[in-house]
C-alpha cells in the first residue's frame, strides 16, 4: 500500500468480462518493433501467483492478425499454462496458417467479441489485441482495463491505445476510494557501462 492509501488490484476474478489485458512498457506500448516482446525479459510480475490468476479466469482470447502472424502458437499463452479457444480476428483468413485452438473470424468487432464471451462460458474474455481494445472501448463494450506496467522505455512498437484526434476517454481506478485519482509511479534509469 503506498502512503496515499492505494492499495494493488485484487485478484481477477472470472466473471463473464471482457477484459483487456497487457503488460505495458512505461511510455504506453505493449509490445515493441514487429511485436517484439523481448522487452519483458527480466520483468518479474508484481505478486506471486498473478499468471496463475489469469490462467484460471480467462476462458478465451480475442486477437487481431498482425499480433497472430509474429505469435502464431496459441498453447503459449501465459507460457503454455492457459490452453482455451482462441479468436483471430482478420480481414484475410484465406492465408492464416493452420494453428490447433484457433479459429479465425471475418465478422463485425462486436460480434467477435460476442462469440468469445459465448466461448468462455462464464469466464472472462480476454483481448489480446490494441486495435480490437480501441474498436470495442469506442462501443462500450470493455468491462475493464488490466495493465502491468514494466519498468522500462521502448520508444516505439505498438501503443495501448493510439487514437490521433480522438477525444479524451476518461477512466475509473478500481483499487482504491478515489476513481479519479493519478498513480504515483518513480523509477530510475539502469546505468549500463
Amino acid at each position: 500500500m503506498t502512503s496515499t492509501g492505494l492499495p494493488d488490484t485484487g485478484p481477477q476474478t472470472a466473471a463473464g468480462k471482457i477484459l483487456w489485458h497487457f503488460s505495458m512498457s512505461l511510455d504506453g506500448f505493449i509490445a515493441g518493433p514487429n511485436h517484439s516482446m523481448n522487452w519483458l525479459n527480466g520483468v518479474t510480475a508484481s505478486r506471486p501467483g498473478l499468471i496463475q490468476e489469469y490462467v484460471e479466469t480467462t476462458g478465451a482470447v480475442l486477437g487481431g492478425r498482425d499480433g497472430f502472424d509474429a505469435y502464431p502458437d496459441a498453447s503459449a499463452t501465459y507460457g503454455g499454462a492457459w490452453q482455451g479457444p482462441v479468436f483471430v480476428l482478420t480481414h484475410h483468413p484465406e492465408d492464416a496458417p493452420p494453428s490447433p485452438g484457433t479459429t479465425f473470424l471475418t465478422c463485425d468487432v462486436a460480434e467477435a467479441a460476442r462469440i468469445g464471451l459465448e466461448a468462455a462460458a462464464g469466464k472472462n474474455l480476454e483481448i489480446f489485441s490494441a486495435s480490437i481494445g480501441r474498436q470495442l472501448l469506442a462501443r462500450n463494450l470493455i468491462d475493464e482495463i488490466d495493465l502491468h506496467i514494466a519498468p522500462v522505455l521502448l520508444g516505439d512498437g505498438i501503443r495501448l491505445f493510439d487514437n490521433p484526434g480522438g477525444s479524451p476517454i476518461p477512466l475509473e481506478l478500481l483499487n482504491g476510494d478515489i476513481p479519479s485519482v493519478e498513480i504515483n509511479v518513480r523509477y530510475r534509469p539502469v546505468r549500463t557501462r
